[in-house]
């Protein structure tokens, strides 16, 4: 009698069959417009189970479909094919264009993160207003990274996973290189140095450029 007992009472701290795991996070992520961590879905879940094992066979079974489990950063969110994106043109939000100051300095810290306000100056050739990189915080595109161990100990600036999610992106290493961006047109030959057409456009502030062909080299 006691062996039942025992055998009931464990079994009440068996995790789920791994496909009802799958099932949980589905349910999740279709409800969530964040992406998620493998962390924050194993709390929401019963004890013993295992999210990165349930979110493997998720992704498989999404493989191909209409709607795919995409990684970003850490965390992971159902976002609609990128074939398929032209499908949703008429449901999607336009943006307001940013400067073309906003535009080179998000840029940089793309590419060269973790990079500090100096180091941006630096490779624009001219300095970097507050309201500029005040904006890109407000729009959540970037945030403050480690202080540098260098004298001044100055903040650095990164991109954050809002910033990955927009342009569809796993990490920052997944930006496309210069080769790339000119094999897709996006580039001349020979491009200007103010030019930056991968992230948007626009010409607010009237700066000199000294120095940007710098950009995609790193």
């Amino acid at each position: 009698m006691s062996k039942d007992i025992d055998k009931q009472e464990e079994s009440l701290f068996e995790a789920p069959p791994i496909a009802e795991q799958e099932r949980m996070i589905e349910a999740v992520l279709f409800a969530t417009s964040e992406p998620v961590t493998l962390r924050e879905l194993e709390a929401r879940m019963p004890h013993g189970c295992d999210a990165g094992e349930a979110m493997v066979h998720l992704r498989k079974r999404y493989e191909g479909r209409g709607v795919q489990i995409m990684k970003i950063g850490d965390a992971y969110a159902m976002r609609t094919a990128a074939d398929l994106g032209f499908l949703m043109q008429k449901e999607t939000v336009e943006m307001r264009k940013l400067s073309r100051a906003a535009i080179e300095t998000l840029a940089i810290i793309a590419y060269h993160q973790p990079v500090t306000r100096a180091e941006i100056e630096e490779i624009r050739g001219v300095s970097v207003s507050r309201g500029t990189v005040d904006q890109l915080l407000e729009m959540e595109w970037i945030r403050f990274g480690r202080r540098k161990m260098t004298p001044g100990r100055p903040v650095t600036f990164v991109v954050t996973q809002e910033f990955l999610d927009h342009f569809g992106l796993e990490n920052a290493r997944d930006l496309p290189g210069l080769k790339e961006l000119r094999s897709a047109g996006l580039l001349e030959n020979r491009p200007p140095p103010a030019t930056l057409p991968i992230l948007g456009e626009g010409a607010d502030e009237e700066e000199t450029t000294e120095g940007q062909s710098e950009l995609f080299e790193d």
